[in-house]
C-alpha cells in the first residue's frame, strides 16, 4: 500500500427503513477533500456499502472494524505518530473525520477543523 487509503460510504445509499441517506462524517470528508484537492489526490479514496462487514476495511484492520470514514496508512507513512492514529492487525489508521482532518493539518499544514478538540 503505497498512498493512505480512505474509505468512505457512498454520497446515497438506502439505509434503514428503505429511505436514500447519506454519511455526515463522510460527507464531512468530502467537504475537505474538495478544499484541499492536492490531499485528495494523495489517497486512494475506495466506497463500501452500508452492510457489515464492510469487506475491504475488514480485510485491512480485522473483524469489527469497518467504520466509515477510516484512513489506514501505508506502513511508512509520516506523522503516524499522531495522537488520533489507532493500530488494528499490524496496520495504523485513523477512524473519524475530525481525526483524518487533524491528521492532514499536522502533515501538510491544512487548518484544523474547528471545535472538538
Amino acid at each position: 500500500m503505497a498512498r493512505p487509503v480512505l474509505f468512505l460510504l457512498p454520497p446515497g445509499f438506502v439505509g434503514a427503513g428503505g429511505r436514500r441517506e447519506y454519511c455526515p462524517e463522510c460527507a464531512e470528508m468530502w467537504g475537505f477533500l474538495h478544499y484541499f484537492p492536492a490531499i485528495r489526490e494523495a489517497v486512494d479514496t475506495r466506497y463500501e456499502g452500508i452492510g457489515q462487514p464492510r469487506e475491504g476495511l475488514v480485510a485491512l484492520l480485522g473483524d469489527g472494524l469497518w467504520n466509515c470514514p477510516t484512513l489506514v496508512l501505508p506502513a511508512d507513512a509520516t506523522g503516524a505518530d499522531h495522537p488520533d492514529v489507532k493500530t488494528a492487525n499490524g496496520r495504523r489508521y485513523i477512524d473519524s473525520a475530525r481525526g483524518i482532518a487533524r491528521y492532514f493539518a499536522n502533515l501538510y499544514g491544512t487548518p484544523v477543523p474547528r471545535g472538538g478538540d
